[in-house]
């Protein structure tokens, strides 16, 4: 079933720096993954710093991996934002449990996936649009 809401496609400017700004949080978020899933000691030893089992440590990679398939993927990229967000979410509550100053490094990686999104995809800029 088609939208009847017509939106105006994404200009060059918009969706180039969309696509820059979500490949800069994807290669962030990716370079995460892949050092929790193949068990790294800096994750392992950052995940028993903040309380978590060093057991958990591929399953929290797996389950950021998730999250950033489903937010790649065209189809559902606003349902990975949302999974991101959530993950991100988790991130940012275990950063203030443990009185880390950087706490906010998650919420600004989550802002940036969002941004990235928006920037590239004029159905969202139609939901949630920006007024000048």
């Amino acid at each position: 079933m088609q939208s009847s809401t017509q939106t105006a496609p994404v200009s060059g400017s918009k969706m180039w720096a969309g696509r820059i700004v979500t490949g800069m949080t994807v290669l962030f978020l990716l370079f995460d993954t892949v050092v929790k899933v193949l068990r790294l000691p800096v994750a392992v030893e950052g995940t028993v710093r903040l309380g978590y089992p060093a057991r958990l440590v591929v399953a929290i990679g797996l389950a950021e991996l998730i999250c950033l398939a489903t937010y790649l993927y065209p189809r559902t990229a606003v349902l990975g934002a949302i999974l991101l967000t959530g993950y991100l979410g988790g991130a940012t509550a275990t950063q203030v449990r443990v009185e880390n100053p950087w706490f906010g490094f998650p919420i600004l990686i989550s802002a940036l996936a969002w941004a990235g999104l928006f920037l590239r995809n004029d159905r969202l800029r139609a939901l949630v649009p920006i007024q000048k």
